[in-house]
Parts: C-alpha cells; structure tokens; sequence
C-alpha cells in the first residue's frame, strides 16, 4: 500500500487529540502514515506545549516556524518536507467521526490525482456567541455533499480535508499571495482545471470545530475580502462577491450600493453581530465591503 503522509498546519491550536485519533485510525485501517505537525508561529504557550509533547509519538514529526509564513506558504512547506507518495491536508480545527476513513482515499487515489472528502458542522451550535458562522456553515453543508460538489468538482474543492498526489502537489502548489484567510483552495482548484488534472469527490468528511465568535469572523470575512481584491482577477470569476460586484459594475450601479452600504453599514453590522444574525445581510455586507475597499485600492 502507498505511503501516507498527513499535513496538519496549525497556529495557536491544540491538536492532540486529532493526531491521536489519526493515528489510531491508521493502526486499525492498517494504514502506512505519518504524521507531520508545522507550527507557524504561535504564540499560545499552551497551543505550543501540548503540540510539541507529540513528537513523542511514533511517526510523528513537529515542525515549527520562527516567523509566520502564511496559509498557503505554510502548507507547501509540509508538502516539500513530507516523504509520501499522496498527502493528505487536514486543518487543524478538524475532528475525525467515525465514518472518515483514510483507505477510502488511497483506494480513490487509483482513479484521481486529487480526491476531497468534504466537511460537515455539528446538528447543534456549541457556541452561541458563534451564531453568524454556524448559519453560514450550517447552509453551506446542504450544498456539501459528494454528489452535489461533483457537479461542479474544481469550483469545490477545500484544503480543509483534501488528498493529493504528492509529486502532482509540488508543481502547482498553494498561491504565495494568499498569507492571510481566504481563496487559497479556489486558487487552486482554479489551477488544477487550468492544467486538466483529475479530481474526484467523495463522502468522506471531517467535522469541522474551527467556530468563532461573531465579531471575529465578521473580520475574517473582511481579510478574505482584502485578500480577494489583492488578488487582482486571479479568481477567474470563481468569487461570488468578485462576480455580484461586476455586474453592479456592468450596469453602472456599483457607486450607488458603496454609497448606501457607508451609510448603512453600522445597521448591518448591528445584526451581523446579533445573536439572530440574517445571512442575506451578510451577503450584503461583504459586497459593500468588497466593492469600497477594492476603491480604495484603485486610488493608491
């Protein structure tokens, strides 16, 4: 059976549990993995502590970044230190149900070069706080499913729980651009239909933990944003907010929605951070947002 090589980028998290659970997993499934952990840059003691006592482990090894190198440069720099034939990308806010299988990847991986297993969030919000990103997630996941993401399988793909072809990784690797939250896996998927390179998807999902109260989330909805307009049209019309602005654009009415999103804004911020936020809010806000910032990027 091919050697596995699991890739977990992690700042300012603890993940103990999941590496143990992973490697359980391997040992049942008779899986060959290990485990590799980089570390970019916390700055949590106890983040760093219990992730390092896990070197301790057998085939398990801890990488740690002196200054912190980004989303995507992080992850290509497990892949180049990696020694497996496929990799296996898992975020660390990532839980393992007991439906996810790793041999059901190494057996897809004989049809694919690239093979997503997909994502899911608990029935129930464990964090009240969290309420705008559990209702985002919670509508994303009706549209998560195997069946549905293979409809359109390059415009899905997450590096959240993805398996690839390791020497197919290392000659397109994660955009260098994207060192703050947002785009990196559309980049890439963008690039994997560019170069025609195979990929599958499959009901394999991780559940994803990663809430964030939602003052929190409200701004990594922003540094997506800004990532989005620095990004300067690599999207390929891939951003639904890219695609919505366009068209205001087309039809000579963008200038009118900034001006009204100034002065509404504070309204909708309001609800956002609500405890009943409403979601077609959100895709207003970050529209607004999108098309005053990507102003302002023009008048530099």
């Amino acid at each position: 059976m091919s050697k596995l090589s699991i890739l977990i980028p992690t700042y300012n998290y603890d993940v103990s549990q999941l590496v143990h659970d992973l490697l359980s997993l391997s040992e049942k499934e008779q899986v060959d993995a290990d485990i590799t952990v980089g570390d970019d840059a916390s700055t949590d003691a106890h983040c760093i502590q219990q992730n390092q006592a896990l070197e301790r482990l057998p085939h398990v090894r801890i990488i740690n970044n002196k200054h912190n190198l980004g989303r995507a440069e992080i992850r290509n720099r497990l892949a180049q230190e990696c020694q497996g034939e496929w990799i296996l990308f898992i975020d660390s806010d990532a839980q393992v149900p007991p439906e996810f299988s790793l041999k059901s990847y190494l057996e897809e991986g004989k049809r694919s070069e690239v093979v997503c297993g997909g994502l899911y969030h608990p029935a129930t919000n464990p964090m009240p706080e969290a309420s705008l990103r559990f209702k985002y997630e919670r509508r994303a996941d009706q549209r998560r499913s195997a069946e549905i993401r293979s409809k359109t399988p390059y415009q899905h793909l997450t590096t959240f729980n993805i398996f690839i072809r390791r020497s197919t990784f290392l000659q397109i690797q994660f955009d260098k651009d994207c060192k703050e939250y947002g785009y990196e896996d559309a980049l890439f998927g963008a690039e994997l239909k560019k170069r025609n390179i195979s990929i599958s998807h499959i009901n394999n999902p991780l559940i994803h933990l990663g809430l964030e109260p939602n003052a929190i989330y409200l701004q990594k909805a922003e540094t997506a944003l800004r990532t989005l307009v620095g990004l300067q049209g690599k999207m390929q019309g891939l951003s639904h907010v890219e695609n919505a602005a366009h068209k205001l654009e087309q039809f000579h009415v963008a200038a009118i929605f900034k001006d009204c999103f100034l002065l509404f804004s504070p309204l909708l911020r309001k609800n956002l951070l609500s405890d009943h936020p409403y979601l077609f809010l959100f895709s207003l806000y970050k529209l607004g947002y999108y098309l005053n910032i990507k102003k302002s990027e023009k008048l530099r």
